[in-house]
């Protein structure tokens, strides 16, 4: 349970830090944007789109249902590549970090 604990409380520290600055959407991508089956939905939706509007709920959910957490991945890695705005990054990895450690 204290991995949820900790997993939940960098999900709500990521999204405040999003919301700070500035790349939480109020609009919802679409459908079919959002049934991307490509790894991190890369080619429907930016970085922080995904974090948005398919991990950060999809985590959410599986604690909340108390359900096994999927262990053993970094995503990390893919933040450092695919970002384009550096400074906001540098503020994101942190955190994205901190959810990588509580997974593993």
């Amino acid at each position: 349970m204290s991995d949820y604990i900790e997993l939940s409380d960098a999900l709500e520290l990521l999204e405040d830090k999003m919301i700070e600055l500035a790349l939480w959407e109020s609009q919802q991508p679409s459908e079919h944007d959002l049934a991307s089956s490509e790894p991190f939905a890369l080619d429907t939706l930016s970085p922080t789109q995904w974090l948005q509007w398919v991990f950060i709920p999809k985590m959410k959910a599986l604690i909340e249902s108390d359900s096994e957490m999927p262990t053993g991945f970094e995503i990390s890695p893919y933040f450092e590549q695919a970002m384009s705005d550096k400074e906001k990054l540098l503020e994101l990895l942190p955190i994205i970090k901190q959810i990588d450690e509580a997974v593993k």
